[in-house]
């Protein structure tokens, strides 16, 4: 009888700890896709609109658009708390054409050979930020990352660009691209993890700015993460040593009454 209650209390105490280990244990995310996005050119009318995306704020739209907050909820009548909602239409900017001014008659010249077809060009901008929060969109309290690497290549073999990143709210922009398929790259500085995905292909296309965002956190090993982040809590771990030490008390208890009976 004294050997099934000293098992009895072994079994427990065995359970209890695998318990709190598991509760105790962080929990790893997938990295996600991050942001991309294109500003068109203005339409008939000369307007610039952009649609509003799930989670995004008037915050992280200025950011991405390079539009100020201020501009922002002017040109939407927008309230100083900036609430949006997903497929919500946007209005960026107003553009106008001036009308030219009359000039003399040109002179009629003779037909030339046809030119080569211009294909115009592109920008691309590229913004890395450190993800706080893990969930790999931009927030309002989230800045950007200085130090990391950026290549920019094209399919053909024929750009090769690189960068690095600037911090703040500055995405770093590479003008005049020819249209076509290019590879985005980013390294994340040291001490960090990614949580996008650090390679993006996209289209230039002319007339057009592509905006791709890459996210990055701290790593645990640079700084401990907290019990709400997936951290090991320290007030598990002192509830873990108090019911080890309770469950030895009360085996205690149970072996000295089975030899007194």
């Amino acid at each position: 009888m004294h050997r099934v209650t000293r098992s009895f209390w072994l079994a427990g105490l065995l359970a209890l700890c695998g318990l709190f280990g598991l509760l105790a244990a962080p929990a790893a995310a997938a990295p996600q896709a991050q942001i991309y996005y294109s500003t068109s050119t203005p339409d008939v009318d000369g307007r610039i609109v952009y649609i509003v995306k799930p989670g995004e704020t008037c915050l992280s739209i200025s950011l991405l658009t390079g539009i100020s907050l201020n501009d922002l909820r002017t040109l939407n009548n927008l309230n100083e708390d900036c609430l949006l909602r997903e497929n919500q239409q946007l209005l960026l900017a107003v553009v106008t054409e001036v009308p030219p001014t009359p000039g003399p008659s040109a002179t009629p010249t003779p037909l030339l050979p046809t030119p080569t077809p211009f294909t115009g060009t592109g920008e691309v901008c590229i913004y890395l930020f450190e993800d706080v929060n893990g969930n790999s969109v931009p927030e309002d309290t989230e800045t950007g990352l200085v130090g990391g690497a950026i290549s920019l290549t094209d399919r053909v073999g024929k750009v090769s660009l690189t960068g690095t990143t600037l911090g703040g709210a500055d995405p770093v922009c590479f003008k005049e691209l020819d249209e076509g398929e290019y590879n985005v790259s980013v390294g994340v500085p040291d001490g960090y993890n990614a949580t996008t995905q650090l390679n993006y292909t996209l289209s230039v296309r002319a007339g057009e700015t592509s905006n791709v965002d890459f996210g990055a956190q701290l790593s645990a090993a640079a700084q401990p993460l907290s019990p709400a982040e997936g951290g090991k809590s320290p007030l598990m771990g002192i509830l873990g040593v108090l019911v080890v030490l309770a469950g030895g008390g009360l085996g205690f208890y149970a072996l000295r009454a089975r030899r007194v009976k």
